[in-house]
């Protein structure tokens, strides 16, 4: 199984896209990327900008190769709206546009739908469901709270497995703090877990619930935490109690750009010294992705 985190916060922007390669099938989560509102009274850096398109392109690359493609919410740092041309032809999965979801996603993925009629191949409601593809399972939780409530709707977190390895990747649940979403986790049991880590920089959530899902899983071997937790740039100090929970289990944590074997790129959390080091006359928001999430 080959697995290729795409465009994450760790990398520079708002995003959980991934592609995913079996023998069986090419699989593209959350193809979509966006910015930060104001943060520290700054609009988005053309620095920001501009990374956020290159990222773009890659997505619409990766989404070209992929067979199906998968919306676990819709938020627009998981899918855009306003470029519908990569589903045509596709398998789409998305999360179910009228159950379990607040008022603004519905709203949105009505909007969605009308926009792609006659684009995909097939549109399927994710929401619980199992699919298979030669060797290669593809299994979708029940709709999962965004957070530790559904204020903010509900999400599908994907489990592929090709019959040798298996992957989980979370999507939107804010650092698993609900039962219902570490047991899909620790279930699934995957070999390696993409997950987004809870919302420090805003709640000062804790991160216990990462080292009882490292402590609950007996395959897992490598663990990524990124997205919302990479918008802290004390994301490691407050992340200790995981951290240990890893070392103990020999589980690798890390976020994206590490397992990439890159230097992280945090541009949301310094947006006010990016401001200061590159000044800017006027800002750019002629954008060709929704570069809010």
């Amino acid at each position: 199984m080959k697995i290729i985190p795409i465009a994450f916060d760790s990398l520079g922007v708002r995003s959980m896209a991934t592609y995913v390669e079996t023998p069986d099938v090419k699989i593209l989560i959350d193809p979509g990327c966006a910015l930060a509102g104001n943060r520290y009274g700054r609009p988005p850096h053309p620095i920001e900008q501009k990374l956020m398109m290159k990222f773009w392109h890659e997505i619409k690359a990766y989404a070209k190769k992929a067979d199906i493609l998968i919306i676990t919410h819709y938020h627009y740092d998981h899918y855009n709206p306003d470029d519908v041309e990569i589903f045509n032809g596709k398998k789409l999965f998305i999360k179910h546009p009228e159950q379990k979801i607040n008022k603004s996603q519905a709203t949105r993925a009505r909007a969605f739908l009308k926009k792609v009629v006659g684009l995909p191949e097939v549109i399927e409601y994710s929401d619980g469901r199992e699919f298979k593809f030669g060797h290669t399972i593809l299994k979708f939780s029940q709709p999962l709270p965004h957070g530790a409530d559904e204020k903010l709707g509900c999400v599908t977190s994907v489990s592929i497995s090709d019959g040798k390895h298996k992957f989980v990747h979370t999507s939107d649940i804010e650092g698993a703090t609900l039962k219902s979403q570490e047991d899909f986790i620790i279930h699934e049991d995957p070999e390696i877990c993409i997950m987004d880590g809870p919302m420090t920089y805003i709640y000062g959530m804790h991160t216990r619930a990462l080292a009882k899902i490292i402590k609950g899983t007996h395959k897992l071997k490598t663990l990524i935490v990124d997205h919302h937790f990479l918008r802290d740039l004390k994301w490691r100090e407050k992340m200790k109690d995981a951290i240990q929970a890893a070392k103990e289990k020999g589980v690798k944590l890390e976020c994206v750009a590490e397992y990439l074997g890159q230097k992280e790129n945090l541009l949301e959390p310094i947006r006010k010294k990016l401001f200061e080091e590159h000044p800017v006359t006027s800002h750019n928001k002629d954008f060709n992705v929704p570069w809010k999430a």
